[in-house]
């Protein structure tokens, strides 16, 4: 059975699609962006299915996509921040026994990484609070679906994934 070398996840800002690129590259792997992958599908922007479908058709796109990607890619691969929330993604990575890399960033960190801008729609009203929200109710689970939680706060992308690549 194939299966990604490494899963990333974490909330928007923690790095992922930034980390997971140099991890494959040390690795020898390729980066598979599920958010990217749900936009090169679609022809449209996250945010675009967002306003023009909904939140709900969004996340069924994301579900497919992701468990597709958890049963055939073999390289590295990069969730969207809200993936893991949907309980058949939860499921598949907690009974599958995928290596899930937990990204955790602070805010600080997170809003000088994204700005908090429009192409993030879970954070278009007061991005601040928004993000502490949703991480409040994130953090759990990607902590309880991590089988390594690394620390973001003050360090390269060049450090977490050197850090991960020696880990794994």
């Amino acid at each position: 059975m194939s299966r990604p070398r490494a899963v990333l996840v974490g909330p928007p800002g923690a790095g992922k699609t930034t980390v997971g690129g140099l991890l494959a590259e040390r690795l020898g792997l390729t980066l598979h962006d599920t958010d990217r992958a749900v936009e090169s599908a679609t022809g449209r922007s996250i945010s675009d299915i967002f306003v023009q479908d909904g939140e709900e058709a969004f996340r069924r796109l994301e579900r497919e996509e992701v468990l597709r990607a958890l049963r055939e890619e073999t390289g590295v691969v990069a969730l969207g921040g809200g993936a893991v929330m949907q309980e058949a993604v939860a499921r598949a990575l907690r009974e599958e026994g995928h290596t899930v890399v937990f990204l955790d960033v602070t805010i600080a960190d997170a809003s000088r990484r994204v700005g908090f801008d429009a192409s993030r729609p879970l954070l278009l009203v007061n991005p601040r609070a928004s993000w502490t929200r949703l991480m409040d109710a994130r953090r759990p689970t990607y902590e309880s679906l991590a089988t390594l939680r690394v620390a973001t706060g003050g360090r390269t992308p060049e450090e977490i994934a050197d850090e991960i690549a020696a880990a794994l």
